[in-house]
């Protein structure tokens, strides 16, 4: 049976640079979608979309992480991992107290994933950029409404403790 793995957090937390080392070690990684949502409306002449039209942007996202979860389905690859998962769409949204259709809760809830690891916020690596905007007391805030909406669904959480990226890489593969 294939395992989907989510490493999900707030922004800056080290997500990537795991995901990053997951691929060098050749497993199969389905990467976060969300710099080339924002690099795409950019180019489209928007700004920041995801603080414009959040409901655009996280519509976007949906789509984009739905097809990444059912594309991994086609795959006969026994182990996925996730660079963020389908309910960071829902939980972004309820940082911003924007309302969303039911259906991105429903889509959070359908397709489920086999295990979850969360990045807790970490000043010391946290760093913003052209992509990343939010400062890290914003970053604090999304990290406990990613947690949230995780353990809503019924998710038992793993958090990654800090570390270089080789050890928290090594902890969520003797986690799973």
């Amino acid at each position: 049976m294939q395992k989907k793995i989510v490493i999900t957090g707030g922004p800056g937390t080290g997500k990537t640079m795991v995901i990053n080392e997951l691929i060098k070690r050749s497993f199969i990684c389905k990467t976060e979608i969300s710099r080339q949502v924002t690099i795409k409306a950019r180019e489209d002449g928007v700004d920041q979309l995801f603080l414009t039209q959040p409901l655009l942007f996280s519509e976007l996202l949906l789509e984009g992480r739905v097809k990444q979860f059912l594309d991994a389905n086609k795959s006969e690859d026994k182990l996925i991992f996730f660079d963020r998962g389908i309910p960071d769409v829902h939980s972004y949204m309820d940082y911003l107290k924007t309302e969303y259709p039911p259906k991105y809760f429903d889509k959070s809830d359908s397709y489920r994933y086999s295990q979850v690891f969360l990045m807790p916020p970490w000043e010391e690596i946290y760093t913003s950029d052209n992509e990343r905007y939010e400062t890290y007391e914003q970053s604090l805030e999304i990290y406990f409404h990613i947690k949230k909406a995780y353990v809503e669904l019924g998710y038992q959480i793993t958090e990654v403790p800090h570390g270089s990226i080789a050890e928290r890489t090594e902890f969520i593969l003797n986690s799973i």
